[in-house]
């Protein structure tokens, strides 16, 4: 099995972390989507990473495609979302107003540094989003007095909010105040010490 991608991208670093949770191997290639585009056009035609190579040559190349896809081969019980309701739906809404965030700060980052003349109406409108997706998480996560999310196993939503708040951290530094979120930051805080974090993480590489 091949992962594709920079442990930067929040969505690559989450799979990396899943995939050692669950104890699968595999053979990690940090390509870039701007300076390995056409190795990656190759196996993934929207240049796009996550990029997972299963071992009998299938490709999938979006990160909610490869959770799903790792989390019905997990043993019984031991999937990183929970399978009874309504913590099931309620991971899942956590998780994707992480990757939200994530996805809402690789806009406002390319706004910013990518255009000649970045528009101030798209990177306010960027801005709140990602606020108000950090407020609700916020608001969730100071409600909870177990150590993850939803009780003493980590889980899928506490790994993407911890990759989404360390990209939108390191990618865009003037966008969070160092106050603010205090229950995800000290959340994150705890997940990054973590040796499976560690293990898995990368400086961001701002692209070229």
């Amino acid at each position: 099995m091949i992962l594709i991608g920079q442990y930067d991208s929040s969505f690559t670093r989450r799979i990396a972390i899943a995939l050692k949770l669950y104890g699968i191997e595999f053979e990690h290639r940090p390509w870039s989507v701007f300076s390995d585009a056409e190795k990656l056009r190759a196996i993934n035609p929207l240049v796009r990473v996550p990029t997972l190579i299963l071992d009998d040559g299938d490709v999938l190349i979006d990160s909610h495609a490869i959770i799903d896809w790792l989390d019905r081969r997990a043993p019984e019980g031991q999937a990183l979302f929970p399978v009874d309701e309504p913590d099931r739906h309620r991971a899942l809404k956590v998780a994707s107003l992480a990757t939200g965030v994530a996805d809402k700060a690789v806009a406002l980052f390319y706004e910013i540094h990518m255009h000649e003349e970045p528009s101030t109406s798209l990177m306010a409108r960027l801005t709140l989003q990602i606020h108000s997706a950090l407020a609700a998480l916020e608001a969730s996560r100071a409600q909870v007095q177990s150590n993850y999310w939803f009780g003493d196993t980590i889980g899928h939503a506490d790994i993407a909010v911890a990759c989404a708040l360390r990209h939108l951290t390191e990618a865009l530094p003037d966008v969070v105040g160092a106050e603010e979120y205090p229950a995800i930051r000290t959340h994150c805080a705890r997940l990054e010490a973590m040796p499976v974090f560690k293990d898995h993480s990368q400086e961001f590489i701002p692209p070229r």
